[in-house]
């Protein structure tokens, strides 16, 4: 009853456009660039490695190369996560804040407020919002989006304190 009702916590904005369609790729290994933030925002992200879930919307925990303790994946290149990235420059766009941005919205889910963007390739990038580091999620592989969300937000709670991140 509980999971339901955090399903329900989505925004209307985020539950409207998340669709997230399939990419192909030749290759089913996963890569990310590695972030470099400073020494503070590290640390929150090697807690925040040490706290993300094993599986993500039933997807199993699969590292993306080089090995870091501040990128993860799950699924292969379905689910990329990295953290300690800059702040996207549609954070600070007000057609997005004003909702006249159909390629980026902001919402929340389960206590984690998102930026949402459609990228190139039908791949939705997620970056966290109110918390003292920048975490992004990349969702492809034609999945609901909602699931990885909600899966990611207890990790992120617990690791990234609230706050403004520079």
């Amino acid at each position: 009853m509980n999971s339901l009702r955090h399903r329900h916590a989505v925004s209307s904005a985020l539950a409207v456009l998340i669709t997230a369609v399939g990419c192909s790729s030749a290759d089913d290994s996963a890569s990310a660039a590695v972030p470099s933030p400073d020494a503070k925002v590290t640390k929150l992200c090697q807690n925040l490695d040490k706290a993300l879930p094993a599986t993500v919307d039933g997807e199993s925990r699969d590292d993306p190369e080089p090995a870091s303790e501040l990128t993860a994946g799950w699924g292969g290149v379905a689910i990329i996560l990295r953290c300690g990235v800059e702040r996207p420059p549609k954070m600070a766009d007000p057609k997005v804040a004003n909702g006249n941005d159909a390629d980026a919205v902001p919402g929340g889910v389960n206590g984690v407020d998102w930026l949402m963007e459609k990228q190139g390739g039908d791949t939705y990038r997620f970056t966290t919002a109110n918390r003292e580091a920048y975490v992004e999620v990349r969702v492809s592989d034609g999945r609901d989006s909602t699931g990885v969300l909600i899966d990611l937000a207890p990790a992120v709670k617990k690791a990234i304190p609230e706050g403004i991140a520079f």
